[in-house]
């Protein structure tokens, strides 16, 4: 004779997969320090960027480091810099077998499995080709704005891609997963592939901007835009050589 259960536990719960969106930061100093300075600087010109996301700590850079060593990576000071600045760690990349014990302890997951989208190499742009999305796909359409920003206003198009229809004046600031697009003044800063996006782009009529940000790669306007592109209409993308990651832009020609 079948027994069957009769237990009501058995049915309290489901177990599914899911997806949660990760950052990663990829590590490139056993400084502690300075990643707090240079995270409490990215913060400074954009406050309130990182709202508790998940993050996980990808060690892979430090390994073929001949002046960073795994070993003098002090974890626990690292994981409290990230939670003070509102990142959650919950897993660590690229980490040997007596730090991922540590890292275990410390309650972050082995993540060596992530994949983590790397800068690819771009080609030069063509100034009238329209942007080309590889990855990630924007499931939403553009945030659109149709007034002009003041100085300590920001707007941010989590997801997709923003698009201003009135000037961003200085002291405002404009952030996008994907691409920004101003068809008025740049002024003030804008932050495209603010979540890694390395083929976002950033487009302006008037480009006499603040800050330009790609993927964490950035040009203040202490550091002068070119003639042919200041004050006209152009666009910015990032580009990957021998010497890493800067920013490029093309004036745009009708």
């Amino acid at each position: 004779m079948a027994l069957v259960s009769e237990d009501p536990l058995l049915h309290c719960y489901d177990i599914k997969s899911a997806d949660l969106p990760l950052v990663a930061l990829l590590l490139k100093t056993t400084d502690i320090h300075k990643v707090s300075q240079a995270l409490a600087r990215q913060l400074a010109e954009s406050p309130g960027f990182f709202d508790n996301e998940p993050v996980i700590i990808d060690l892979s850079g430090l390994s073929a480091s001949q002046d960073n060593t795994l070993q003098s990576l002090d974890l626990s000071a690292l994981m409290g810099v990230l939670r003070q600045h509102s990142l959650m760690p919950l897993g660590i990349k690229g980490a040997d077998a007596a730090l991922l014990d540590l890292a275990k302890g410390l309650g972050l997951v082995n993540a060596s499995d992530a994949r983590v989208k790397r800068s690819m190499p771009l080609a030069e742009p063509e100034p009238l080709a329209p942007p080309v999305l590889q990855a990630p796909v924007l499931p939403l359409g553009a945030l659109v704005i149709d007034k002009p920003l003041r100085s300590g206003q920001q707007v941010y198009a989590k997801g997709r891609d923003l698009v201003m229809l009135a000037m961003v004046n200085p002291g405002a600031e404009v952030i996008a997963d994907g691409h920004v697009h101003v068809y008025a003044t740049l002024r003030g800063k804008a932050i495209a592939g603010a979540r890694g996006d390395t083929q976002a782009r950033i487009f302006a009529q008037v480009m006499e901007p603040e800050l330009l940000s790609i993927a964490g790669v950035y040009r203040t306007s202490e550091n002068a835009l070119p003639n042919d592109v200041l004050g006209k209409a152009a666009h910015v993308c990032l580009q990957t050589g021998p010497e890493g990651d800067k920013l490029l832009i093309s004036a745009l020609k009708s």
